[in-house]
């Protein structure tokens, strides 16, 4: 049996489509930018830039902190609506200080999506002003928190999430989960999504509207995709596979990280700003497990939960180290999967082979499905 080509379903958000139901996730100082936002846009997918420490490149950052970060966000839309006619979003972490400044911002500059975690967005809505046009879609990691942000927004803010994410313990970064919950079965993202759904299908039915579910955090292949939209997601975010493109924004040493490492330098670290973070082991994090003291300055407090005069390292310094190349003072974030990376190409290439994957594992199913029931006439 031949496979049929591009089998997989759009993706609809509000009045946006896109091609492919294959969100880019926003990975923060320096990982998504415009490059790689702009490259993903191109495929039919949605781009993502990471708000997190987006003026890194900018040469007033650390005497100007927020001019900076707002001219840079204005930078990188700008320069991805020049290489795109595709959807664009940004990825805000409610966490950030100056996270209110980032929105308005995005949302100025004509942004299509903002994705917003590290912390329930509850009043997200409030800072779109009159813009009607871009898309929110807050991050959650349970259907508890799903139903909270859902009924916040109906009462206080007169409107519903576009689209919910939900990203799951296997994700890479800071995770919206306890220690003990990573491998917890009952937090497991198979488990999660059907959760999400059902709690917001009451307010999709009560006013209305369709909120699609999109199932985020250890997602790999084309068949993890097939699985999650059977389970009712309407589309997935992947963050790390995208790490390995030569469009991504990270240096090649960041890269090579990935190539390099195997499945037990996968480690979950207890990160400064009081979450627990999944990241690839090196010298760095054990030197700061075993009790060596990273000195820096800190240029801004730029997480509202960071200890910062506590913290045996700043994490901005560490990431935007490891983003430049400069692994011996920082450590790449990555997910569960990311070991699972042996070259580096294109995201084109990369793009068309999800949805090569997709379509066999489909192919796959069908001819199981089939079998199953001509043996049971």
């Amino acid at each position: 049996m031949g496979v049929k080509i591009n089998k997989l379903p759009e993706l609809t958000i509000g009045d946006l489509k896109a091609k492919l139901p294959i969100i880019q996730g926003g990975m923060g100082i320096g990982i998504s930018l415009a490059g790689l936002a702009s490259a993903v846009a191109n495929e039919g997918g949605i781009g993502v830039i990471a708000g997190a420490g987006i003026g890194m490149t900018e040469s007033d950052f650390y005497q100007n902190y927020l001019e900076a970060n707002i001219r840079a966000v204005k930078n990188e839309i700008r320069k991805a609506r020049e290489r795109t006619r595709g959807i664009i979003g940004i990825n805000i972490m409610v966490a950030l200080s100056n996270y209110a400044d980032l929105v308005k911002t995005s949302v100025s500059e004509g942004i299509d999506v903002i994705f917003s975690g590290g912390g329930l967005p509850l009043d997200l809505p409030q800072l779109l002003g009159d813009n009607m046009k871009t898309k929110l879609v807050p991050i959650v990691s349970s259907g508890r928190a799903a139903r909270v942000l859902c009924k916040r927004w109906a009462n206080h803010h007169g409107r519903l999430p576009d689209a919910v994410v939900v990203e799951g313990p296997m994700a890479g970064g800071h995770l919206g989960f306890k220690p003990e919950e990573l491998d917890d079965p009952a937090h497991a993202l198979e488990k999660l999504i059907p959760e999400v759904i059902a709690e917001v299908k009451p307010f999709e039915d009560l006013h209305g509207v369709t909120i699609p579910v999109i199932a985020a955090g250890g997602i790999y292949t084309g068949e993890d995709i097939s699985k999650f939209l059977r389970l009712g997601a309407a589309g997935v975010q992947m963050g790390s596979r995208f790490v390995t493109t030569d469009e991504c924004d990270a240096s090649i040493e960041f890269k090579q990280t990935y190539i390099d490492a195997t499945e037990d330098d996968l480690v979950v670290i207890k990160s400064p700003v009081g979450m627990p973070g999944r990241a690839l082991r090196n010298q760095f994090l054990d030197d700061v497990s075993g009790g060596k003291r990273k000195p820096y300055k800190c240029p801004y407090h730029c997480i509202k939960t960071c200890d910062y005069k506590e913290s045996p390292y700043c994490i901005f310094f560490a990431l935007m180290n490891a983003q430049r190349g400069k692994l011996k003072h920082g450590f790449a974030f990555a997910g569960t999967n990311a070991y699972r990376a042996t070259e580096i190409i294109s995201v084109h290439e990369f793009m068309e082979t999800l949805v090569r994957e997709y379509n066999e594992a489909e192919v796959r199913l069908e001819e199981t499905a089939g079998s199953t029931s001509n043996s049971s006439v």
